[in-house]
């Protein structure tokens, strides 16, 4: 038996599209894969999670009697420190857990600095 002649440029073509293919997909396609959908997903939760625990931190730091204080050692704290401080404080411990998350806290004295 004898091979078409268009068989071979054929299967060039298809080699040479799918590899085109799977190259567009994966740079501008938007495709990825599992362990890099699962880190985003986790990433975006985080995120989600993190903001969503914040208000109840701001409304903690707003009933909380000592927090003229607290506020003050902020302002003065380095970056780094103000996590630890708001943590102290107990102002980012979530309603239930039993610590603190300290992305909360960090954020959480982010926006408290910059609302005074």
């Amino acid at each position: 038996m004898t091979t078409p002649v268009w068989l071979k440029p054929g299967l060039i073509g298809v080699g040479v599209g799918a590899v085109a293919l799977a190259v567009l997909g994966f740079t501008v396609g938007g495709w990825m894969t599992t362990s890099k959908a699962e880190n985003f997903a986790a990433s975006r939760a985080s995120m989600e999670t993190v903001a969503a625990l914040v208000p109840f931190c701001l409304a903690a730091s707003k009933a909380d009697v000592a927090s003229m204080g607290i506020i003050d050692k902020l302002k003065v704290a380095r970056r780094y420190e103000r996590d630890d401080i708001v943590m102290e404080a107990g102002w980012a411990t979530a309603p239930g857990a039993e610590r603190a998350n300290s992305k909360v806290a960090t954020e959480c004295a982010e926006q408290i600095i910059a609302a005074s």
